[in-house]
């Protein structure tokens, strides 16, 4: 792979950065931090350190809450039956999960329903509003999905079958005609936040009719751990409000989890000692959750969610760990076979991959995607037999723009959706060849050289001395970490490692990991591991100055805090 790029974010203005650690009392490296988050003032401070759930939004403000709430409300008065309808993926497992519970606290005309992945697809289904019909179903309210199916719910009012919208996608031109379509970002929404995850807005509308039925809000508060997984597991920012969901959503999570959200931790190996971060949920608690829609179904997640019994939640659990081993297990089987082919077939200098095999699953061709760019940095489709035709994940490089890419080739496809990042798509089967010469000419001819390098967002240059028990007490409260807030990323400069102190560690042999000492000038001794860097060694232990790009983490070990340094790359002095 070729030498990464370290790209320094945005510097914030020196006034802004001397007045706040002034006015926070704080030092300027830390004041740095905060501005280039766009904290420029001690009130910004006050709230982005100390968040509570007072500083939540009315969720009145939203469009169409009153209304929601009147039908929800209407509904439970007079005993109709309801249906909680939410996509198969952690987002949509998570709000079913938090508005049955919630509602069948006091409520029992009530079922959840999560559509077949590979059966219904993704979204509100036709088999899911004939389902409610059948059964006497009058109230469906749609999680994380919704907003762009104008003819199924078309459909459903024609069934005298009612909808309550709670999405966060972006709405097409026409919005569904159902009782109440909540989703900030309609352009017709004023409500001030506008990055809320799909159970985040389903949270809204349960704050909306607690609100209006006088239930007292811990009532509620209680799921928040079910929320704070939706938010770390759908990529949405970690600012302003979904902050202070987040931040409660994790003290949740430590202090008291739900008990299925209690198993997948431990099936996952966390410790209850050991708090749990955004991105523990993002590589620990969401693949299991995901695990159980890509293998099977994901109503198993749900079942896992919602238990409050032992024994049953150890056997949903159970299950859903042999579903991840098994989607471990095609991951890295595909992710080997994909490699394979790009070599068998000289495809190591071209500017994309699309790779198909009819025999691949297709519940982890997005994953095996992005394992792909691990080693290819380079837009990336992975196609699989489905249902007669070519079904694929496509995933992106930084900046570039890979739904505009296939939606240029769009006379080879059958249907596309999806955003700048991630994208799927089908295909007639005989359209493969034509479709991967196509992309590959609009790729090449629209890509930079700058794009194809892999990228390191730096914040900003920190001397070693300035990393102390101190700075580190304050930068830990700049966490829930996450896009919008991202852990922060320092480079320093002219490091040496300490002689003596370098080692190669690992379980594997070959030992692939390095752990060495490191030091500046004027600054201590830090503790720093390189993951799978071991052809760094003898440069390292060269004596030779070097630049360390890395964050600053604490290790907990034989009760002793220390700091560390986690290297994410090491430029050597030419």
């Amino acid at each position: 792979m070729a030498e990464i790029r370290w790209i320094q974010r945005p510097k914030p203005d020196p006034k802004i950065v001397q007045e706040l650690s002034k006015s926070v009392g704080i030092d300027e490296n830390l004041a740095y931090l905060l501005a280039q988050r766009e904290i420029t003032s001690f009130d910004d401070a006050k709230l982005f350190f100390r968040p509570k759930l007072e500083h939540l939004h009315d969720p009145f403000l939203m469009k169409d809450m009153d209304r929601a709430v009147e039908r929800l409300d209407k509904a439970i008065t007079n005993e109709e039956k309801i249906m909680v309808f939410g996509d198969y993926d952690v987002d949509g497992t998570t709000s079913v999960a938090l508005v049955y519970q919630f509602l069948s606290k006091f409520y029992k005309h009530l079922i959840y329903y999560i559509p077949d992945r590979y059966k219904e697809g993704y979204g509100v289904s036709k088999q899911g509003i004939d389902y409610a019909k059948e059964n006497g179903f009058s109230l469906i309210i749609a999680l994380d999905c919704g907003v762009k199916s104008v003819d199924l719910i078309a459909y459903a009012n024609t069934l005298g079958v009612d909808f309550i919208v709670c999405d966060h996608h972006l709405p097409g031109k026409e919005i569904p005609k159902a009782v109440a379509v909540l989703d900030p970002k309609r352009s017709d929404c004023q409500y001030p936040y506008k990055e809320l995850s799909g159970c985040g807005v389903g949270f809204k509308l349960l704050q909306a009719y607690s609100i209006h039925k006088n239930i007292d809000l811990n009532e509620l508060y209680q799921f928040l751990d079910l929320v704070v997984v939706s938010i770390a597991c759908d990529i949405v920012p970690i600012t302003g409000e979904n902050r202070v969901l987040a931040f409660y959503g994790l003290d949740k999570l430590n202090k008291k989890p739900l008990l299925g959200l209690r198993k997948l931790m431990q099936a996952a190996g966390f410790s209850e000692d050991k708090d749990m971060t955004i991105m523990n949920v993002v590589f620990g608690i969401g693949p299991r959750i995901n695990a159980a829609g890509r293998i099977e179904h994901a109503s198993n997640a749900v079942r896992l969610l919602v238990s409050d019994n032992d024994n049953e939640a150890n056997r949903f659990v159970e299950h859903i760990q042999e579903n991840n081993k098994d989607r471990k297990d095609f991951d890295k089987n595909i992710t080997k076979e994909a490699l394979d082919m790009i070599l068998a077939d000289n495809l190591q200098k071209a500017k994309t991959t699309v790779l198909y095999k009819e025999t691949w699953h297709k519940g982890v061709i997005g994953i095996v995607a992005s394992r792909c760019i691990e080693h290819y940095h380079r837009p990336t489709i992975i196609l699989t037999h489905s249902n007669g035709k070519a079904a694929g994940s496509a995933r992106s490089v930084p900046d570039f723009d890979v739904h505009e890419a296939i939606e240029a080739c769009s006379d080879l496809l059958e249907q596309f959706g999806g955003h700048k990042h991630a994208a799927g798509l089908t295909l007639k089967i005989e359209n493969i060849p034509a479709f991967q010469q196509k992309f590959e000419q609009i790729v090449a001819s629209t890509i930079t050289p700058e794009q194809l390098i892999p990228r390191l967002d730096v914040d900003m240059v920190l001397p070693l001395r300035s990393a102390n028990d101190r700075f580190m007490r304050i930068l830990n409260q700049i966490a829930p970490f996450g896009p919008g807030n991202m852990q922060p990323t320092f480079v320093s400069e002219n490091v040496v490692a300490v002689q003596g102190e370098t080692r190669l560690i690992g379980k594997d042999n070959p030992q692939i990991h390095i752990k060495f000492k490191v030091k500046q000038e004027n600054s201590a001794d830090f503790e720093a591991i390189a993951f799978n860097m071991a052809h760094y060694y003898e440069q390292i232990d060269s004596g030779k100055p070097f630049d360390i790009c890395y964050h600053l983490e604490e290790n907990h070990f034989n009760n002793k805090t220390t700091l560390q340094i986690r290297i994410k790359d090491i430029k050597f002095k030419p």
